[in-house]
Parts: C-alpha cells; sequence; structure tokens
C-alpha cells in the first residue's frame, strides 16, 4: 500500500505505458472473465471487487489499469492521479511482494485484508478528486520545520510529512471499511497492519502511519457517517501528536 503520487511524473509516464490493460471499473468487477491478467492480479482484482463496485456506486472517477511489464521493487498496489481521473494501479508482474503481500495474511483473512488495502488506495483518490491532497483540517497544528535543513531539504521534509499524513489518513478509511464490513476480522486485521508499519519502520518517515493505526484499536473508536468522514477526528488527532 502505497501513493506513488508524490512523484507525479514518473507515475503519470508508467500509467500512460500500461494503457495497452486499462479498463473501467464495472468491468474488472467481473475479474473472473477478465482476459490477459495473470493468476495473481485475478486475485487481487477479485478480492477488491466490494471496494471496487462501491466506487463505482459513488461515482467517483476510478479506472484499474494492470502494468504490462515487470515492476520488481514496486508497491503492488497504488494510486495515481491522472488528468482528473483515478488510477488504481497493479504492478505485480516481475514483482514477489505481490504475492509476498499475501503470504503475510492468515489464509482466511486475504479476501478482507485485499478489501482493506484497496479502500486504503480509494481514499487517496478522494483525497485527490476533492483537492484536499496535503491540505489538514483547520486548527490542526503541524510540527515544526528543523531550523537545521536548507531550502532543498525543507522542501523534501515537508513532502515527507504531507505523504506521511495522507497514508496515515489513507490507514484509517482502510480500517474504517474493515470495521463496517468485516468487522469480526477487525481485531486480527488491525494487528496485521500495525505489524506492516512496524515492518522496516522509519520513525517520521512517508510511510510511518503507527501513531494513526494506533488510535483505532477496536474500531469502535470511529465517528458515526460517510467512509471519508468517520475517520476524520482520529485523523487529526494523530496529526497533533507528537513523534
Amino acid at each position: 500500500m502505497s501513493c506513488p503520487s508524490r512523484r507525479p511524473g514518473a507515475l503519470r509516464s508508467r500509467v500512460l505505458a500500461a494503457a495497452t490493460t486499462l479498463a473501467s471499473v464495472c468491468l474488472l468487477a467481473t475479474a473472473a472473465r477478465a482476459e490477459g491478467l495473470t493468476t495473481i492480479e485475478l486475485r487481487w482484482v477479485k478480492g477488491a471487487g466490494p471496494v471496487l463496485a462501491w466506487a463505482r456506486q459513488s461515482a467517483l472517477p476510478l479506472d484499474v489499469v494492470v502494468q504490462p511489464q515487470d515492476a520488481p521493487g514496486e508497491a503492488p498496489l497504488a494510486m495515481a492521479f491522472v488528468e482528473g481521473r483515478c488510477k488504481l494501479v497493479l504492478s505485480m508482474r516481475g514483482n514477489p511482494e505481490a504475492q509476498a503481500t499475501l503470504d503475510r495474511l492468515p489464509a482466511d483473512l486475504r479476501e478482507a485484508g485485499i478489501e482493506m488495502m484497496a479502500a486504503h488506495e480509494l481514499a487517496h483518490c478522494h483525497r485527490h478528486v476533492d483537492g484536499a491532497w496535503a491540505q489538514v483540517p483547520a486548527g490542526v497544528p503541524l510540527e515544526a520545520i528543523p531550523a537545521v535543513l536548507d531550502a532543498e531539504d525543507r522542501t523534501a521534509w515537508l513532502d515527507m510529512k504531507a505523504t506521511r499524513r495522507e497514508e496515515g489518513y489513507a490507514d484509517l478509511v482502510g480500517l474504517a471499511w474493515t470495521r463496517e464490513h468485516h468487522a469480526g476480522a477487525y481485531a486480527r486485521l488491525h494487528a496485521w497492519l500495525e505489524a506492516e508499519r512496524r515492518r522496516d519502520r522509519l520513525p517520521g518517515s512517508h510511510h510511518d502511519t503507527v501513531a494513526w493505526v494506533d488510535l483505532a484499536p477496536a474500531g469502535t473508536e470511529f465517528a458515526a457517517g460517510e467512509l471519508f468522514d468517520r475517520t476524520m477526528p482520529l485523523w487529526a488527532e494523530g496529526i497533533a501528536r507528537p513523534e
């Protein structure tokens, strides 16, 4: 789970290069009949089906892109935003992490786990479509920029912190989806996500979302309301927490 939107030039090139396997959400929702996809791609698309169907019903401008070239080292599932549309990008060919991610999930949690990861990416889509990417709720304090940084490093630091906040928001949306649709599996999936975020963790870096994941151990912590709104109080609380 990651958001390559922080590298828009390279991301745009990769997405456009994958145009040979571009399909709408409604087409790929019938994954069993999709042609030209590998077994692992079909597994992920089928698993994400309920989230893709929800996105279609919500009229989000979402397409699914399957990269046809080998993509070792890429996030198996990621979100791009190109020319006003969200692109859920599958980078699974020649990429052992696609299977390794599933292998780290208990077998009986894999379908729900894929849904959680797809909902995470859908949160990135929502933020872009809303024009809110990198914005924070009014009145929420941000940590001070380290005085020792020069201008170039300040820009990189601000980009890293903005991406980290967006990843924290997306993790909360994934957990909120899980609480609503797989309440019985919530505790185990929360524990799995926390373990994933602590694996090779670099505190304060792009994907260090522990501050947010730790706020929702039971799932009852989410506010009432629409999926993307019910996470906002916890998201703001996580932003304000000290490192």
